[in-house]
C-alpha cells in the first residue's frame, strides 16, 4: 500500500476527530446551557471519545507511515 495514502488518510482521520471533538463540545455547551447537567456531560464524554479514537487512530497511522 502507498505510504503517502496512508498518510494522507491519517490526516483524515486527525481532522475529523478534531471536528467530532468539537461537535461534542458544543453540543455540550447547548445543553448546560438548557440546564441539563447529566446529558451535558454524556455528550460531551461520547464526542471525546469518539474523537479521541478517531484522532488517536489516525495518528497511529501518519507514524506507521512515517513523518513527512
Amino acid at each position: 500500500m502507498d505510504k503517502r495514502l496512508v498518510w494522507k488518510f491519517g490526516k483524515l482521520l486527525e481532522g475529523i476527530g478534531l471536528l467530532v471533538v468539537l461537535v461534542g463540545v458544543v453540543l455540550s455547551i447547548q445543553l448546560g446551557f438548557e440546564e441539563e447537567g447529566l446529558a451535558s456531560m454524556a455528550q460531551e464524554f461520547y464526542g471525546l471519545a469518539v474523537g479521541g479514537a478517531l484522532f488517536g487512530a489516525g495518528w497511529l497511522l501518519e507514524r506507521w507511515a512515517g513523518a513527512r
